[in-house]
């Protein structure tokens, strides 16, 4: 539903789930960011960004992550790699890799979120399957989407949950730094290096099924 705006109101009730103590997230980030900081840096109101960062007009610090290590690669970094006309693997450019990594997470309280996985749970909020299908050319509309469900579920919602649009086998997440404790997400084992050998290597194994893997 793009271009539409908000109604006044909630048309349903948003449907409620708690991610348990304990629950793994992994992070795909620059290497400058420490992995379990919150994201300080707002989108532009028209370009840029990612689905529902936070604007300089709606603050908030915010961090993405998947809940297995293919979600956040592949939404991180298969965006907008097209496949190869000769069938050959999709080659990764070596700059989208460019000082990055994969910190691993875990929840250390429980967290409640907005679900945005079924066709119902987003009809509680007004929209379709476009909110967490669009592409990046409308990521302003579905940033205001965000903002606009954010200000109808608070205090409790401390993030959203959807399928990840390039494996929606899984689950990607955002959580709202000012909804969350400082201590809400924790690493729990040293972060893999994309720059590094074995960093490659890791990264390499995680895109092979998806008929992918870094450009020479």
């Amino acid at each position: 539903m793009p271009n539409v705006p908000p109604p006044a109101a909630l048309p349903g009730t948003p449907t409620k789930v708690t991610l348990p103590e304990g629950t793994s997230l992994f992070r795909v980030h620059a290497s400058a960011l420490a992995g379990a900081a919150f994201n300080p840096v707002p989108a532009g109101r028209l370009y840029g960004g990612g689905r529902f960062d936070a604007t300089e007009d709606r603050p908030y610090t915010y961090l993405y992550a998947g809940l297995a290590p293919a979600a956040a690669v592949c939404e991180s970094l298969l965006r907008s790699v097209p496949f190869a006309a000769d069938g050959g693997p999709r080659l990764l450019p070596r700059t989208g890799i460019a000082r990055k990594r994969c910190t691993f997470l875990r929840l250390a309280t429980d967290v409640t979120v907005v679900s945005l996985m079924s066709g119902a749970d987003l009809a509680a909020v007004g929209q379709d399957s476009w909110l967490v299908q669009a592409e990046a050319a409308e990521y302003p509309w579905t940033r205001n989407w965000g903002h606009w469900i954010r200000d109808r579920t608070e205090p409790w919602a401390q993030g959203f949950v959807w399928p990840s649009k390039r494996e929606p086998a899984d689950r990607v997440v955002i959580l709202f730094g000012d909804r969350c404790a400082t201590d809400t997400v924790t690493e729990c084992e040293p972060a893999v290096d994309f720059g590094t050998p074995d960093g490659e290597d890791w990264l390499n194994t995680v895109l092979a099924p998806y008929h992918a893997r870094l450009a020479p």
